[in-house]
């Protein structure tokens, strides 16, 4: 049996869907890889409960190789934490609130807007348990087997070609960018990544064909697999090279 990759999508604080995508796995052996696209945390309600569970319990469970991505949402907070960047908590979609109340142990409300305390605890982003930012500052920005290069957001464009991300200057920017371009003309090795909500791209150009627009998208060697996951969707695990899916749904 060829060696099976598994690429989890963005979770973003949603404990249960990962749980339960990753019930519906099929047993996992040490020649298995998950591979963990970045975002874990943020708008859903136990950020802190999915950091533990792809850091400490699940490396327990399953004897599979596992990789966990750098997804923007932990550069956000790096940033945040290193007294450089305190803006990035402001726009309610982020759902940093719901990240401060998982680490403390607190409940939120949909729509709920922080107090001045959380606010400025945010903005310091110092209620991130240390061991937590440096397994942040840990995390690599890609990784690459036989069957893809897995990367949170895309790849970057220069002189009319797309670069490897081994090499590009900032690689940062393998985090944050989002262009049509890359989903719609990249015809390099298989890029399998996140970032970017399905729902947002073109529908006529997936060869998956979708029913729901949520769906997995498939381009022509560019797969996405944020299905959503924290903001009303669901979570997405890609097997390769089968191109099976399983759903929290």
């Amino acid at each position: 049996m060829a060696n099976r990759t598994f690429a989890v999508g963005d979770i973003h604080g949603d404990l249960a869907a990962l749980e339960k995508a990753l019930g519906k796995l099929p047993p996992l052996d040490e020649k298995d890889t998950l591979v963990f696209m970045g975002d874990y945390v943020d708008r859903g309600p136990d950020s802190a409960g999915v950091v533990e569970l792809v850091r400490h319990e699940l490396p327990r469970r399953v004897s599979a190789k596992i990789v966990c991505l750098r997804g923007n949402h932990e550069d956000g907070w790096l940033r945040v934490a290193s007294g450089g960047w305190p803006e990035f908590v402001l726009p309610l979609a982020n759902g940093c609130l719901a990240m401060l109340r998982s680490f403390r142990n607190q409940p939120i409300r949909d729509n709920e807007l922080p107090t001045r305390e959380e606010l400025l605890a945010m903005q310091r982003g110092d209620f991130i348990p240390g061991d937590v930012v440096d397994w942040m500052n840990a995390l690599p920005y890609f990784y690459e087997d036989e069957h893809a290069i897995y990367v949170h957001a895309g790849l970057i464009e220069k002189d009319g070609k797309w670069l490897h991300p081994s090499e590009t200057a900032n690689p940062t920017q393998l985090l944050w960018v989002r262009t049509m371009r890359f989903f719609e003309g990249y015809r390099g090795k298989r890029v399998v990544c996140g970032h970017t909500a399905t729902e947002n791209l073109p529908p006529e150009l997936s060869s998956f064909t979708p029913e729901d627009p949520l769906d997995m998208w498939v381009g022509e060697n560019v797969v996405v697999i944020d299905t959503g996951c924290g903001k009303g969707g669901f979570l997405t695990i890609l097997e390769l090279p089968a191109m099976k899916t399983y759903e929290s749904r």
